[in-house]
């Protein structure tokens, strides 16, 4: 179906009384209620408002009720007692609000980290306001007691450049001591330990020949 312009004019006119597209589709025939409103939104014909409003309120009519009997008029009602007048309370007595008056849970004590020092005192965390605490006393040092195997020899304190130091004994043996008889001079050992300190080297010919070495090293001439 083709739209004429003796059509488009019947579409017009209906369009403008205000009649339906249902209507007019049903008036010009061979044509649908939707074509009908495509070529009006194409002719650009005056939108019509939707008869389905959206969120519109169902209105229920309610039946007709008899009207109620006249009520007798109630009796007025007796004055009311007057209040009595209210009684001041002592400022002492006020009453606080409940969460004025519960006190505040304490905080769990927290531990302090502190750094021990020197001497064993402990040294003052930062933030705080009280005096630092005094350090230990230093500590005496008590010499050992002599072992009664080296009373009366020349120990490790005893040594001067007119003494001799030859070592007696294993150094933490209890009787480990020096020498401690004059020293020879220019030397810093005694004539006895001179001799055994400093030995004249022998003759080529004298000399004891080293062993040989093991798994046929090279001979020793």
């Amino acid at each position: 179906m083709s739209w004429t312009d003796d059509r488009i004019d019947t579409l017009r006119t209906m369009w403008e009384k205000g009649m339906t597209a249902s209507q007019i589709a049903e008036a010009l025939g061979e044509v649908s209620r939707n074509a009908v409103i495509g070529k009006a939104h194409r002719l650009g014909l005056q939108a019509r408002p939707s008869p389905v409003k959206p969120n519109e309120p169902e209105i229920v009519v309610a039946p007709s009720e008899p009207e109620p009997a006249p009520i007798a008029a109630a009796p007025p009602p007796p004055p009311a007692p007057r209040p009595a007048p209210p009684v001041e309370e002592p400022r002492e007595a006020a009453v606080e609000s409940p969460s004025a008056a519960a006190p505040a849970p304490d905080a769990p004590p927290q531990p302090v980290m502190r750094s021990v020092g020197p001497g064993g005192f402990l040294r003052q965390a930062p933030g705080e306001q009280q005096a630092p605490i005094a350090p230990a006393p230093p500590r005496r040092l008590v010499p050992a007691k002599p072992s009664a195997d080296v009373a009366g020899k020349t120990g490790l304190l005893d040594l001067n450049d007119r003494i001799c130091k030859w070592p007696l004994g294993h150094p933490g043996e209890p009787d480990f001591h020096f020498c401690g008889e004059k020293v020879n001079p220019g030397f810093p050992y005694c004539v006895a330990h001179c001799g055994h300190a400093y030995q004249a080297q022998l003759p080529r010919r004298d000399r004891r020949p080293p062993p040989p070495l093991p798994f046929g090293g090279p001979r020793v001439r």
